[in-house]
């Protein structure tokens, strides 16, 4: 009886898990269809599957507009911003896991509840600040505001916390620093934490879209996502050029989650954040 529930369980499982992978997979190649039918045909669903197809939506947003500039935007803001967070986050959640310093349980607190506090809460502070200090529309506006965040320092430190202290002790006997047990011993070991952290913040700063439509007002200092909303027509709904764009911004986010997939899911396994 054990064995029949058991195996009936599993079954249930797999098709409750196909069936969540259908619904998020459907508007997808709902995306991809849409965006090779010609600009103003009929997008009900009989006509999807319906040719003809084309590549003209494609064409036309790479000539109207400078998308490759965009995506190297994305692409160097991304890159930049993911290596300053995993620098300073790995430099700040190592004290907080290793030493327990006088107050140190009430500074992470307050940290902790920086994750509550919503973007567009400070977004008024922030284009003062970044207003007054003449770095509006620069590369700094999009990257200076996001370096420190809270989940990356808290992401770190509960992977930290899981190490064995055993291995510091024996390093301390041997007279290892502060600065070369975390080079030597916590690094190493965190490689699996610190992809993921360093995927995650790389996919949020891709698709960041707020704050970087109000800094920056230039075209060449655009990313990808604030371009995408100039090919919508503020006279006539037309889902096939928006969608081709689409198309290009998801494919570079795509081939990160691929190629580093295993990464994302055993970092947030071993550090039991869901």
């Amino acid at each position: 009886m054990g064995d029949f529930i058991e195996k009936n369980g599993i079954k249930i499982t797999y098709t409750f898990a196909f069936i969540l992978a259908l619904l998020w997979i459907i508007p997808l190649i709902w995306v991809l269809l849409v965006s090779f039918k010609a600009s103003g045909s009929l997008l009900s669903v009989i006509n999807w599957l319906k040719p003809p197809f084309s590549i003209e939506n494609y064409v036309h947003v790479f000539s109207n507009a400078p998308v490759l500039l965009w995506l190297w935007n994305s692409f160097l803001i991304s890159t930049i911003t993911t290596v300053f967070v995993l620098i300073l986050s790995g430099l700040a959640a190592f004290p907080f896991s290793l030493n327990r310093f006088p107050g140190s349980r009430i500074l992470f607190w307050i940290i902790l509840a920086g994750l509550m506090v919503p973007g567009e809460a400070i977004l008024v502070p922030l284009y003062i600040l970044f207003r007054d200090m003449n770095l509006l529309d620069t590369y700094s506006s999009l990257i200076l505001p996001v370096i420190a965040v809270p989940f990356g320092m808290i992401f770190l430190k509960q992977f930290f916390d899981g190490l064995p202290k055993e291995l510091y002790e024996a390093a301390k006997i041997d007279g290892c620093g502060m600065y070369r047990m975390l080079y030597l011993i916590t690094l190493p070991l965190s490689r699996s934490a610190i992809a993921a952290l360093g995927i995650f913040t790389f996919l949020s700063t891709w698709k960041e879209f707020l704050w970087p439509f109000i800094s920056i007002t230039s075209a060449d200092k655009m990313t990808i996502p604030v371009g995408i909303p100039f090919f919508n027509s503020g006279f006539v709904v037309d889902y096939t050029i928006p969608m081709a764009a689409n198309v290009i911004v998801s494919i570079p986010v795509l081939i990160v989650f691929l190629i580093f997939q295993k990464q994302i899911i055993k970092g947030i396994s071993f550090t039991g954040i869901k």
